[in-house]
């Protein structure tokens, strides 16, 4: 099984192919736009859900002890902020369907 990363510029693409009345840079400002917006809403700490895809959500990890898995010593790991996401059941249908 082979992947591929999606880029801005493949996203660029698939939007102008399917709006093809738009040009290539007001194409790639509407996507950088869109990828902004929802950057700067979990930026503050909001959730970013996207109809029939997915729940993007900011969580707060506390400060924990880990481990060096290759010297066994063990480190604090600060407390921080991760983005979690949460596919919609459309989606999940959708990838599990093909």
């Amino acid at each position: 099984m082979t992947s591929k990363t999606v880029t801005r510029a493949d996203l660029t693409d698939a939007v102008l192919s399917k709006m093809g009345s738009l040009s290539r840079s007001n194409t790639a400002k509407l996507v950088d736009e869109i990828l902004e917006t929802v950057s700067q809403e979990l930026e503050v700490g909001n959730t970013v859900k996207i109809s029939s895809f997915g729940t993007f959500l900011v969580r707060s990890k506390n400060q924990r002890i880990g481990r060096n898995p290759k010297t066994g010593e063990e480190a604090i790991i600060n407390p921080r902020k991760v983005v979690s996401f949460n596919a919609s059941p459309i989606l999940k249908h959708i990838i599990n369907d093909k």
